[in-house]
Formats: C-alpha cells, sequence, structure tokens
C-alpha cells in the first residue's frame, strides 16, 4: 500500500511551485519562531526575574517587539533576498515609488480618519483592557511611554515586511492576485486568533483592504502607517482608560 501511494504521488515541481512554497514555509517558520520566542514564560523569567513587576513588564514589551523587528522582518527578508538573487528590496514593496506616492498619502489618510475612531472606542471596553496596553506597568513614566511607541513601530515595520511584502508579492507573482490575497489574510488573521474573535475577524477585512492597496501602489507603506496609527491609538487608548495602570511624567521611587 505504500509503495503504491509513492508510485501514485508525483513529486515533480516547477520553479513557481517551489517559490509558492519557500515563501510560504519561510513565513509561516519566521512567525513560529518570533511567537514561541517572545511568549516563553521561562525564557522571561530567566531574563528579568530580578526586576521589579513593572520594570519585568516594561523591558519584556520592548524585547518582543525588537524581536518581532528582527524575526518577521529583517531575517526573513534576508532569506527571501538570497532565494530570489535577481530581486531587491523594491521587489517587496520596500522602496519610495514616485508614482504612486500621493496616492499612498491620499489612502493613509482616508484610512486613518476613518479606523482612529473606531479604535478609540473599541479600545476602551473592558475586554480590550485585559490585553492592552501591553505594557502591564502600573505607572508608566515618560521613558515607557515614549518606549511604547517606539516599540510598536519597529515591530510593525517587520510584521508588515513579512505579511505585505515578504509573503504577498512573491505570491502574486506566481499564483495571481486573488489567490495571494486570500492566502494572506488567511495566515494574517490567523496570527490574530490569540487576541480573540473581534481582532480575528477585524484582521479579515483590514487585511483584504491592505493587500489591495499594496498591489496597487507596489509598497508596503499605507499598510504600515496604518497599521501603526492603529496601534499607537490603541494603546494610548488603554492606558488612559485602565483602572489599574496611571501614566506620569515621573516614576515614583
Amino acid at each position: 500500500m505504500i509503495e503504491h501511494f509513492f508510485k501514485n504521488f508525483q513529486f515533480h515541481y516547477s520553479q513557481s511551485d517551489k517559490d509558492v512554497f519557500v515563501t510560504i514555509v519561510v513565513t509561516t517558520i519566521s512567525f513560529i519562531v518570533f511567537w514561541f520566542l517572545t511568549q516563553s514564560i521561562k525564557l522571561r523569567n530567566k531574563l528579568w526575574k530580578k526586576d521589579s513587576y513593572d520594570n519585568e513588564s516594561f523591558k519584556h514589551f520592548f524585547f518582543s517587539k525588537i524581536s518581532g523587528f528582527i524575526f518577521l522582518g529583517c531575517i526573513p527578508c534576508l532569506i527571501m533576498l538570497i532565494y530570489f538573487n535577481d530581486w531587491g528590496l523594491s521587489q517587496f514593496g520596500l522602496y519610495y515609488n514616485n508614482d504612486t506616492i500621493a496616492l499612498s498619502l491620499e489612502w493613509i489618510l482616508i484610512l486613518v480618519i476613518i479606523v482612529i475612531p473606531i479604535v478609540y472606542s473599541s479600545a476602551k471596553k473592558p475586554k480590550n483592557l485585559i490585553n492592552y496596553p501591553q505594557i502591564r506597568a502600573k505607572l508608566w513614566d515618560t521613558r515607557i511611554f515614549y518606549f511604547n511607541l517606539l516599540g510598536w513601530f519597529l515591530y510593525l515595520f517587520g510584521y508588515e515586511l513579512l505579511f505585505r511584502g515578504i509573503l504577498l508579492f512573491p505570491l502574486v507573482k506566481t499564483i495571481g492576485i486573488w489567490p495571494a490575497i486570500a492566502v494572506n489574510i488567511s495566515l494574517y488573521s490567523a496570527t490574530h486568533i490569540p487576541k480573540g474573535l473581534d481582532e480575528t475577524i477585524g484582521a479579515l477585512f483590514i487585511g483584504f483592504v491592505l493587500c489591495i492597496l499594496t498591489i496597487v501602489t507596489d509598497t508596503i507603506w499605507i499598510a504600515f502607517f496604518v497599521h501603526v496609527a492603529m496601534a499607537w491609538t490603541n494603546s494610548l487608548t488603554a492606558l488612559k482608560f485602565h483602572p489599574e495602570i496611571h501614566y506620569s511624567k515621573w516614576k515614583k521611587k
């Protein structure tokens, strides 16, 4: 039976098959490494077991965001540049496109105007405050405030480079626009499952819109800046309304 199975199983693959396989596997493994590295309780305890709760929470947050920048963005991008040895950063949407800059700015403005009120409204709900702000320090100072913004900025650059650049453009080239978008939003929404049903469903819709705009403008910038605006709004709104977390310019000693 086993011999019959392998006899009829076709191992032949085209270059396009290989490109699709490598693209999806690199994306998947990159996210797996990032996720289990940053979710490891043992690693977290080992690195910051001597810190106070507030410092531990702040340091782990920034460690997670830097890890996202590296393991979701930098490393898979390097791997794909080596694999597609005739591609440059522009093929992954990472460049200044003079032909679409006006369109990009227009859509960034439109989407930010639409999503910020929605995010602001949902961010202060009790079920959102369970997870946000991600820095669970009880008292924020100016350092934590600005490192929170920087952490999200770096993380989302890596995140959008992975999903709207590394995963999307090679698949558009090999399997076409609509199959590429279907794969993209499926994996993208799946990464939001730990955050609940609302974010998972929302990721399907926003992911679809961002994929279309990324393909039209040939860059990742709309997705990146809109995502940053959403994250900053959610984070700072949660900080404002969370009953157990407070902000002061100077941390009490």
